[in-house]
């Protein structure tokens, strides 16, 4: 698999159909400077809003980095430096899923956890052996 692109043109090495990058405005928009860049602030305020939205959701219960990724794409809708955030990040996100399911990665990821839960169990047994099922705090009900 080829994952490597010419960023200025869009074009893929892999003839994989990426679109180009630049601006997706309506061509209407586009034809005027004004309303072209009236357009860009708005897309940005919004993306800025759902990206801010997305930081807040990181330590509050939500789905913080899928809202930041979304606001990235709301921005990749205009601008070029997001498209390419956007696309090293995919690309990333590929490689990672990979590597994932290759068959000794996934293996050694399975025989870590088990070691893992043994000796968490092994602690827990030892704990329950020497203290009984007794919790460290005392409460006077």
């Amino acid at each position: 698999m080829n994952a490597e692109s010419d960023e200025r043109t869009g074009e893929s090495a892999a003839g994989d159909g990426e679109s180009e990058l630049g601006s997706r405005a309506p061509e209407f928009i586009k034809a005027r400077r004004t309303l072209h860049l009236s357009w860009q602030v708005g897309v940005f305020i919004v993306g800025l809003a759902v990206v801010g939205a997305g930081v807040v959701m990181l330590p509050l219960p939500g789905p913080g980095w899928l809202v930041i990724f979304g606001g990235m794409a709301i921005w990749a809708t205009e601008f070029v430096w997001a498209q390419l955030v956007l696309r090293w990040t995919k690309r990333k996100v590929t490689e990672a899923a990979q590597r994932a399911l290759d068959p000794k990665v996934r293996r050694r990821n399975i025989i870590l956890t088990t070691i893992g839960l043994v000796i968490i169990g092994a602690l827990l047994g030892f704990y329950l052996w020497k203290y009984g099922f007794v919790m460290p705090w005392k409460i006077n009900d």
